[in-house]
């Protein structure tokens, strides 16, 4: 009897760990020498785990202290190692949880650059969060740096580092 109860605790332990270490490495963990200062580092999930040549999709947040000025325009560039794929059509930003209207989206995929505009500015002082659904990852693992820039309307033309999404796929 003693057995059977050490046997089914251990059973139990194991199956709530392995769900919880399923779900946690889609989530940014802690970064040493990244060559990105943290405070210029920004959060992201990835929500079906970041799997080498998985389907998946990209939660790259900014969090509103970040939003200074609103944004008229955001360009993301990525390393030209990535060998995932994106589907442009389904990119979208949502503000406090709620997606708004994209007047395009374009894919330079020579330049490893996706340029999206919305509709109208994104306020200032807003959490943002940038989805990309039906990503293909790289055919092998690996660490990846997604780069942020904004334009502000009215501003000068020039783009405006935002921070950086580090992303590790397995």
């Amino acid at each position: 009897m003693r057995r059977i109860l050490s046997a089914l605790a251990v059973t139990s332990c194991l199956v709530t760990v392995f769900p919880a270490l399923t779900w946690a490495q889609s989530l940014p963990g802690f970064t040493l020498f990244s060559g990105v200062k943290s405070e210029n580092q920004l959060p992201f999930r990835l929500d079906f785990g970041g799997q080498a040549n998985g389907w998946d999709r990209y939660r790259l947040r900014i969090p509103a202290q970040r939003m200074k000025l609103a944004v008229g325009q955001f360009a993301i560039n990525y390393p030209d190692y990535y060998k995932g794929t994106f589907d442009q059509n389904k990119i979208e930003v949502r503000v406090k949880g709620k997606a708004v209207p994209l007047s395009e989206v374009k894919w330079d995929k020579e330049g490893k650059l996706i340029n999206i505009f919305p509709q109208e500015p994104v306020p200032a002082g807003s959490p943002v969060e940038v989805v990309f659904s039906n990503v293909k990852n790289p055919s092998f693992g690996g660490v990846y740096y997604f780069n942020c820039q904004v334009l502000s309307p009215g501003d000068v033309p020039l783009l405006r580092y935002m921070g950086t999404w580090i992303l590790s796929i397995n």
